[in-house]
């Protein structure tokens, strides 16, 4: 990214990066569970946690990139074409 680029979720980077800080804390702790042989309903709950938490930030940057990349206008492209790219982008997440 030169310089002088932004990205829609740029204001919020540091918040980003500490809910992912946070979410790979779930992972190991979903990994001890597994190493301590916990009840298989309980790692599940916890995978399910993950995936949400997970779900927030994708959120958080679909919701920056909507305000900052598509309606401003700082994406490639024509309007047309960033917004197809978001379209694509929310059937990605929705296919899991």
């Amino acid at each position: 990214m030169s310089s002088n680029a932004t990205r829609g979720y740029s204001a919020s980077r540091e918040e980003l990066k500490a809910r992912l800080k946070k979410i790979e804390g779930q992972v190991r702790g979903v990994e001890r569970m597994i190493d301590d042989d916990r009840y298989c309903i309980d790692v599940l709950t916890q995978i399910a946690a993950v995936q949400a938490a997970l779900d927030k930030v994708a959120l958080g940057l679909l919701d920056g990139h909507v305000s900052h990349c598509v309606v401003g206008g700082h994406g490639p492209g024509t309007e047309e074409e960033r917004t197809t790219e978001l379209m694509s982008a929310v059937g990605r997440l929705l296919r899991r």
